[in-house]
């Protein structure tokens, strides 16, 4: 059944590691591998178990454990296979204990004293980078426990469960946070032991247990009384080497998603590029037929709808997406009379004189302009200001304060705001009074977000640009929303700063854009806006496939055990 429907399981969302913990599931209840009516059963094993940890504790080598509470039947999580039989942890490992709750002192050379911080990568821990202590305080805390090969250990605190087992035989030490388990060799399979210790039998009985404090953590005690289910130890050494090879199909299916993620990315960035690199119509006509024809192939998964909704946009803002009317007045007739009425509100005090802006050389244009468009800088179409840099100090009454964190995916979001005094805000709002219809873009830390106003709310914006208009009748603000889209991403490129990297107003304004005659920019927005709702269906087209995808998964996992 497994293996039949292998595919499903690895190609559903989050597949590969639920197929890893269905086989860990179907290892420890006993339904992996079959049982053999010769093995010796686990319930002689107890007995030698027993007598084994008996002539240790005789011998000094070994102190006598608690004794613990008999297991009730309805402690038992499943029923076990005829041979197994259920035990304590304690019962079965040699040892599980902990260090005394010291600190020992770092020194620059000496054993390694690892931690959970040291634990990476699939059973991997970084002794060369782990703390080292002095041998002196090794011999002292070891003589209590002491990793070897094929013991695991178990941290308690904070990433609880994130287990390692030993690989070699290097001197080291756990910290306290963490419980050694020590394998009685001969007795339990080590590697038996530490695929249980991963399964999810374990990890209900560990979130059970957990107390929830400043740092969650699990008590030594309550690890000493996990339920283990204990098979025959030849059949403990069949289901190691039948989990190793499920486990390297897991780590192919997993290298060969990834390998055919990235294949598909690059599929579908060059045929999406040969779109934008459509320098006619008539070219972008042909190009999408050849992209339509894999259409089921290349939006296969909502990373590639995204990658067509940027390239919808790329396409508009190049004049590709809608055809040009002879008759539309052009872009540079446009552009006069917006200079005009840029100057009558200079002429009225209601804006400053701008610096003058250098003129677009020919190598500053990225592609060639349909009829009728126009190369300019934003601050020449647009009247670009910022809001304030400074704090104003916050009270619990006032105006809102904008900032970056406020804006995000295409929506202004005004419920969790800083306050101001009025007089802060009629400060601000002299220089960058925010009315409906304008645009915010993030000048700071999460650089262009860029969102049109659709309220009458009054608010103040801080780190953030302004976008308004020198004469409304002579703009579309959607038209603007979509090119401040497009243009965020090579803007962020452009950013300066370190540690936060910021947009100058200086940079906005200088910004080169295409701007299309008037009647053509309400075209682009209807013709985006409809291209935009087909994406929207394609991803919910998508997410109901992979629900269902996952839903047969879940259902196949719940069928197994």
């Amino acid at each position: 059944m497994l293996l039949s429907h292998l595919n499903l399981l690895a190609t559903a969302p989050g597949g590969v590691a639920r197929l890893r913990e269905l086989i860990l599931t179907l290892a420890v209840q006993g339904k992996l591998v079959p049982q053999h009516p010769r093995d010796e059963p686990a319930s002689e094993l107890l007995k030698k178990i027993r007598a084994e940890k008996a002539r240790l504790i005789a011998e000094g080598k070994i102190k006598q454990d608690k004794p613990l509470a008999e297991i009730a039947d309805e402690e038992k999580p499943f029923g076990l296979p005829i041979g197994w039989e259920w035990a304590r942890w304690t019962d079965i490992a040699l040892k599980i204990g902990d260090i005394d709750h010291k600190m020992p002192s770092d020194v620059s050379d000496g054993v390694p004293y690892v931690s959970p911080r040291d634990f990476y990568g699939k059973n991997e821990i970084d002794f060369a980078g782990a703390k080292k202590i002095a041998r002196s305080d090794f011999l002292d805390l070891a003589s209590k426990i002491r990793p070897e090969k094929g013991d695991l250990i178990y941290p308690r605190y904070g990433t609880i469960g994130v287990i390692r087992m030993v690989m070699d035989d290097r001197e080291f030490l756990a910290s306290y946070s963490c419980a050694v388990i020590k394998v009685l060799r001969g007795c339990i399979e080590p590697s038996y032991q530490y695929l249980f210790s991963m399964s999810d039998c374990v990890k209900r009985q560990a979130a059970s247990a957990t107390n929830k404090t400043t740092q969650p953590n699990v008590g030594l005690k309550s690890i000493q009384e996990f339920l283990v289910p204990l098979p025959p130890l030849a059949e403990q050494s069949r289901i190691v080497t039948r989990v190793e090879e499920l486990m390297r199909l897991c780590d192919a299916l997993e290298v060969k998603g990834k390998l055919e993620a990235k294949q598909h990315a690059q599929l579908v960035s060059i045929l999406l590029a040969t779109l934008t690199e459509s320098e006619t119509s008539e070219q972008l006509t042909d190009n999408w037929h050849r992209v339509a024809t894999h259409f089921d192939l290349l939006l296969d998964r909502p990373q590639a709808v995204d990658s067509l909704e940027q390239t919808i946009l790329q396409l508009a803002v190049r004049g590709l997406l809608v055809p040009q009317n002879p008759q539309d007045e052009p872009a540079s007739a446009l552009l006069k009379k917006i200079r005009v009425e840029k100057d009558k509100l200079i002429a009225e005090g209601k804006i400053k004189r701008d610096k003058p802006l250098p003129p677009i050389g020919e190598e500053e244009q990225p592609f060639a302009l349909p009829q009728g468009w126009e190369w300019v800088r934003l601050q020449q179409a647009y009247d670009v200001r910022d809001g304030t840099h400074d704090t104003p100090k916050y009270q619990s009454t006032g105006f809102p304060l904008v900032t970056s964190k406020n804006i995000y995916g295409g929506a202004l979001d005004l419920s969790d705001v800083k306050l101001i005094s009025p007089a802060d805000h009629e400060q601000i709002s002299a220089r960058s009074k925010v009315d409906r219809n304008d645009i915010l873009f993030a000048m700071i830390g999460s650089i262009g977000n860029p969102v049109l106003v659709d309220t009458d709310v009054e608010f103040s914006v801080k780190n953030v640009a302004l976008f308004k208009y020198y004469a409304p009748f002579l703009s579309c603000p959607e038209y603007l929303l979509l090119v401040l889209q497009t243009e965020a991403a090579g803007m962020k490129e452009r950013a300066a700063g370190g540690v936060q990297s910021f947009i100058s107003l200086g940079q906005l304004r200088s910004s080169i854009v295409a701007i299309p005659p008037l009647a053509e920019q309400s075209r682009i927005v209807t013709r985006v806006a409809q291209l935009r709702r087909l994406c929207a269906d394609l991803r919910q087209r998508l997410s109901a496939s992979q629900s269902t995808q996952a839903h047969l998964a879940e259902a196949l996992v719940a069928e197994n055990p």
